[in-house]
Parts: C-alpha cells; structure tokens; sequence
C-alpha cells in the first residue's frame, strides 16, 4: 500500500494539489499551472515526500476527476500512477464527508486523495492505449460527431424546406440518404425556391447531376425532377418565398461543410484504423467494416491488460445485464451506465450482421423466440459478438462462425 495519496482538483487556470497520509492528514497541498513548470513542480512535490521516508520506494498515486488533457497526458508521460474517478462519484463521496456538501477546490483535491485512500482497490488506474489506438480514438470519435452534425443540418434542413417548398422533399425522399445526396444539394442550390426550380430547364438539372456524380439515367432523373417541381402546389407569397430561399442557401451552405467534414474525417479515420495492428481482427467480423471497426477499436483500445474478462468488456459496453436484489424483489434489467459510444455502435454492428452471418441471424432469431424485445435481442448479440472479439484479440486469432456460434452451425447441418 502507498504511504501517500495525491488528489488534484483540475481546472483551466491553476490547480489545487493535496496529499494526504494513511490517516488522512494532509501533509502538503500546493496550487499548480498546467504547465510543463507546474508539471515539474507537481513531481518534485511527490518525489520530495517519498524521499523524506527512506522506507516508502511506492509511487504515489494520483486521483483527477477528468482521463484526459495536457495535464493527465504530462503526468501520465512520466511514469506517474493516475486514476481517473468521475465527478458524479466524487459528489456522492462528499455527501459522506459533510451532510451539506459543502465545496471548494481546496477540500476536493484533498477528497480525491482520501477516496484513493480509503477504496483505492475499487478504482483502477487509466489504461495505456498505444499512440496508434488513440489516434484511431480521436478521429472516431470526431468522425461520429460530423456525423451527427450532418444529420442536424439535413434535419433542419428538411424542417424549413416543409414550410414552403414540399417538392424538394418529395424529389429525393425514394433515393438513399435524401437530401444529404450530393446532387440533391447541387439542385437546391439552383433552385431554393419554387419559383425558380419550376423555371430550371431540364439541361441545367442534367448538368447540375452530372457535377455532382451522378452518371447513370442522368436524363430521366432530370426529367422526372423537373415535372415534380413543375406541380401545382400551395405555395408562400412571393417576397416569402424569396426570403426562405435566401434561408435555403445558408442552410445549404452548412450542410455542405458538415457534409465535407464527414468525408474527410471518414477518409482519415479509415487510414488510421486499417494501420492499426488489430484491423484485420476486427474486419473479420461480419458486418464490421472500416468506420464500425475504427469506432469498435476506438472506444475498447488496444491495452491487453484492460478487460481481463469478456464479462468486463460487455459490462463496459452496457451489452451484460444489470442485476438488481434487494429484500425479496429482484430484476435484471439492462445498463443504463455505460460506454454510449461503444453501446451506441454495438447495435448498428449487431443489426448489420443479420443479413451477413447464418450464425448471428439465428442467435438472434432464438433471443426473440424466446420473448426478447428487439432492442434486448440486438443487445445480446452484441454481447456475444464482444466476448468473441475479447477472444480473438486476446489469441490473436481471426473471427470463425463455427466456433462463435456452433448451436447455429449444428442446426444448419442437421436442416
């Protein structure tokens, strides 16, 4: 056990340091920039302790309320111990303190100390991705952000455009992605109105699709554009119109970087993620393609020592059930505290490998035979899918659907 434990109560200016014993006393307490300076002042604090006790050789650990930053990432880089315990936990643990919760960041960085004091075993230290997972980590992460951006803009998009111009919805509403299209918004552009896309000749809506990428039956979709645009509709007095069609053009203008930005980001965080070491794990997996993978490999990263169990990796991504007992009532129900990112992408991955593994179809058909709700279903099959992958990337071994679901391929053969 360490004789001294570290609490730091971070913020953007300067943070407030505290160091408590093993009875809880604090023997130092110090107010450091995030700065290579007060990095080094931070250590020297720490090191000058554990040298004024010739019989104490422990690092001293350090309890922050945040698992990133420059702080972190300084303290991390020189072989410095941290654990990272979330705000939410650290209020619960000040209402054990002080029945009025009293808060300064003086007492806080001195709590965090006493937390990893007191239940120092139930808290584990940050992992240790490679530079290449983190990297990976970063651009999935803003890649799905883009994403979600996107999808803000079209929605907004789709909301104004209802208003006063229903014909641009129905023009794309059969095709995939709608308005997001590239050719979509490259005739939108040319016609915001109604007035003026009735007005485009059947040419211009060529060409405009044409420089958007679209190469196949380039004349019959012109055609069958400009009859929807050329439809008897309601519509808005004209110096509305107008004015909703400058609307149109300004919204246009931030779906089109919205959409650049999800291109780019996907681009690159496909480069990143195939250069990991573990993409070919991960691409043996059905349904798992490049920007699940990335997402996937983000979130998990790539410390061995980070999930001893494939039950820690599905409690982590929320696919393990939560049971609760108390008295005589008990249930199980699902985890709603978990990593949303990694639940997030764990149903997309789980619905997309319906229609390409016999082995999940049928785990999945059986979960709902058996009285699961969609959702439930889809949950557990990711859950099935994590303890395979914690195998793979332990062994180093590819996926094989006959080990992961041999029930499935049993009655395969026997039908």
């Amino acid at each position: 056990m360490a004789r001294y434990f570290c609490g730091i109560d971070w913020s953007e200016g300067l943070n407030d340091v505290a160091v408590v014993d093993r009875a809880g006393e604090v023997v130092a307490a110090a107010r450091v920039e995030e700065s290579p300076a007060g990095v080094k002042e931070l250590l020297q604090l720490l090191r000058g302790l554990n040298r004024s006790h010739r019989h104490s050789r422990k690092q001293v650990p350090i309890a922050i309320e945040t698992n990133r930053g420059l702080l972190v990432g300084a303290l991390r880089a020189s072989g410095q111990e941290v654990v990272a315990i979330t705000p939410s936990v650290v209020a619960r643990y000040r209402g054990r303190l002080n029945p009025t919760r009293k808060k300064s960041d003086r007492t806080d960085a001195a709590l965090l100390a006493n937390i990893l004091r007191t239940d120092g075993a139930l808290h584990r230290g940050l992992f240790t991705n490679s530079d290449g997972a983190a990297a990976v980590t970063v651009l999935a992460r803003a890649q799905l952000r883009a994403v979600r951006t996107r999808d803000y803009h079209r929605n907004q998009l789709r909301s104004h455009l209802r208003e006063y111009f229903p014909a641009a919805l129905e023009a794309w509403s059969g095709l995939p992605h709608g308005l997001v299209r590239a050719e979509a918004r490259a005739v939108l552009a040319l016609g915001p109105t109604p007035a003026q896309a009735a007005a485009l000749s059947k040419w211009k809506i060529a060409d405009a699709l044409e420089a958007a990428g679209r190469f196949r039956l380039v004349d019959d979709h012109a055609e069958r554009l400009r009859a929807v645009f050329r439809e008897n509709r309601l519509r808005q007095p004209t110096q509305v119109e107008e004015a909703m069609g400058l609307q149109t053009l300004a919204a246009l203008a931030l779906l089109d970087q919205a959409c650049r930005s999800v291109d780019d980001l996907t681009e690159q965080t496909t480069t990143a993620f195939l250069a990991h070491p573990h993409a070919e794990i991960y691409r043996s997996f059905p349904g798992c393609g490049p920007v699940i993978g990335a997402r996937l490999l983000g979130e998990i990263g790539d410390d061995p020592d980070r999930f001893a169990t494939a039950k820690g990796l599905r409690a982590y991504a929320g696919a393990a059930p939560l049971t609760w007992a108390s008295g005589s009532s008990s249930s199980v129900t699902y985890r709603r505290i978990a990593n949303q990112n990694l639940k997030a992408v764990g149903y997309v991955w789980a619905f997309t490998t319906l229609r390409r593994s016999p082995g999940c179809r049928a785990h999945y058909d059986r979960r709902r035979d058996a009285g699961d709700a969609y959702r439930a279903a889809l949950r557990n099959l990711f859950g099935r899918l994590l303890s395979a992958l914690h195998y793979c990337l332990r062994t180093g071994e590819h996926y094989q659907e006959e080990k992961a679901f041999p029930l499935a391929r049993g009655k395969e053969a026997d039908g």
